[in-house]
């Protein structure tokens, strides 16, 4: 479909596309983060808390799928900022301390508003092929970064080296059950206490059994 190109109210076609397409995701972390659930979602409903129109919609949007895809996307891409800002922050300190201060800001950037969390750990899983492959593309990156920062360890003598992909790889998978179960309520702790734990899990995961 033909898009609008001139200027209108001092904005332009661009700029006013943007701006609903901003509209729908925030429409979409609402409805899909909250209530009533991706799977309970309508494009109808969806349009009415953006204040938008259907014809709106599917002028940005295949479907509902797709909305939810690019929030995955946005949420993942928040969070790895605030990761990349904590290992540049940490630039110099021991392993330990760095992995510490990386995994809490990763916990912080993921917990800090339930609604990103509920779409990053809940309301993706099991919807489709294809999400499926886009959620395992960025766990994947999740996976390399944790083995860059141990072998990088290794070349410092801090740990002993070894083959760090299937150790981070179970470790990136209890992140995503404990805080999908934490988010879900299946457990009863603070948030200090899930990130301390996870703390300890990723420092013990890196180092040789038995070491």
């Amino acid at each position: 479909m033909g898009q609008a190109t001139g200027t209108y109210g001092g904005r332009s076609a661009q700029e006013r596309r943007t701006e609903r397409r901003e509209r729908f995701l925030a429409a979409a972390l609402q409805q899909f983060g909250d209530r009533p659930g991706y799977r309970a979602a309508s494009v109808a409903g969806l349009c009415e808390e953006a204040g938008l129109s259907t014809r709106q919609f599917y002028e940005e949007f295949r479907n509902l799928e797709q909305v939810l895809a690019q929030l995955h996307l946005l949420v993942n891409d928040r969070t790895e900022q605030a990761v990349l800002r904590a290992l540049t922050d940490t630039a110099g300190l021991t392993f330990e301390q760095r992995i510490g201060a990386v995994l809490r800001a990763y916990i912080a950037a993921a917990t800090d508003d339930r609604r990103r969390l509920r779409i990053a750990f809940v309301e993706i899983i099991g919807v489709s092929e294809e999400l499926e492959r886009q959620r395992l593309t960025r766990r994947a990156l999740w996976v390399q970064l944790i083995v860059a920062e141990a072998e990088a360890a290794v070349g410092r003598g801090e740990i002993a080296p070894r083959d760090f992909r299937i150790a981070a790889t179970a470790f990136i998978g209890a992140v995503n059950g404990l805080l999908h179960d934490w988010t879900a309520g299946q457990f009863d702790a603070t948030l200090a206490q899930v990130v301390d734990e996870l703390v300890a899990l990723l420092l013990g995961s890196v180092r040789r059994p038995g070491g």
